[in-house]
């Protein structure tokens, strides 16, 4: 079966699927997106993920005229025409094409996009050793209010994860212009000693929908939790660390390495009990959800 994709009202294959070349998504990165994860056919999290994209959208100008149950039709649409039940779901809405530059305040009509791909989650295995991340040599602009977008301008974040597969890391994490942790390339982290402690979204982060979802188990399960800025020095006190991401879901953290090339290891080097209760509430979480 051909792969189908929506793109602006319809399901298409792929092949014949067409953005226009003066989509100012393509020209200038003037779009936003939602990565999804589907789990037996259903999209976890769904509702939470458009809300988002939506008070983005009319933050920075995109047609008011989408709708929150517009598009999650023509995502869980684009899921099922594909006869998926593991699925990487991405969701992308662009200003659209509304004429020559600037042409920013014009009213266009936005370009939104589909794609539902086969997922093969990553083995038992992988999250039993861990990730390994480095420090990257970008960094994040707290004072930007775009930091917290999740915005098809994804250069940065690209650039710093290409930075980390070219020596052998998993992930890379970056700082903000004060030198504090924000978040990694395409994840959220967190870190545990006496209680649970993550960046604040004033560190330039992107606050993730998984991320919140870790918020509000952590309360549930009783684990305290606290949003503070981390700088380097503290990391050799903390006795787990995890990230975290809508796709990965909950990823532990197992060892550092910094600007400099020193290695940091997290606590014992292995997943600790506080990342597995939370590893396990979020899958039971999804079970609920997805069932």
């Amino acid at each position: 079966m051909a792969e189908l994709v929506y793109l602006n009202g319809a399901l298409v294959p792929r092949s014949e699927a067409k953005v226009s070349v003066f989509d100012f998504g393509f020209l200038y990165g003037y779009g936003l997106f939602e990565t999804m994860r589907a789990y037996r056919g259903k999209i976890f999290l769904l509702d939470r993920h458009i809300k988002r994209l939506l008070t983005s959208a009319k933050e920075i100008g995109i047609d008011s005229a989408l709708s929150q149950q517009g598009l999650e039709k023509a995502c869980a649409d684009t899921v099922e025409a594909n006869g998926l039940r593991k699925a990487r779901v991405r969701l992308t809405v662009t200003k659209g094409a509304p004429g020559a530059f600037p042409g920013v305040s014009t009213k266009s009509t936005p370009t939104v996009l589909v794609t539902a791909r086969d997922y093969k989650p990553l083995s038992d295995s992988v999250y039993e050793k861990g990730f390994k991340a480095c420090i990257s040599s970008w960094r994040r602009d707290s004072r930007s209010p775009l930091s917290r977008l999740k915005t098809t301008n994804y250069l940065l974040s690209l650039l710093a994860k290409g930075e980390a597969e070219a020596v052998g890391f998993d992930e890379a994490l970056l700082l903000n212009e004060r030198g504090s942790i924000a978040e990694g390339s395409t994840s959220n982290v967190f870190f545990v000693d006496s209680e649970l402690v993550t960046p604040p979204v004033a560190s330039g982060i992107l606050p993730g929908i998984a991320r919140q979802v870790v918020l509000e188990l952590a309360e549930k399960l009783g684990i305290e939790v606290v949003e503070k800025e981390v700088r380097l020095a503290d990391l050799s006190r903390f006795n787990e660390a995890f990230l975290t991401n809508s796709i990965m879901e909950i990823m532990p953290l197992i060892t550092i390495r910094d600007a400099k090339g020193a290695f940091i290891k997290i606590g014992s080097g292995k997943p600790g009990k506080v990342t597995r209760r939370l590893m396990a509430a979020y899958r039971k979480m999804v079970e609920r959800a997805t069932a």
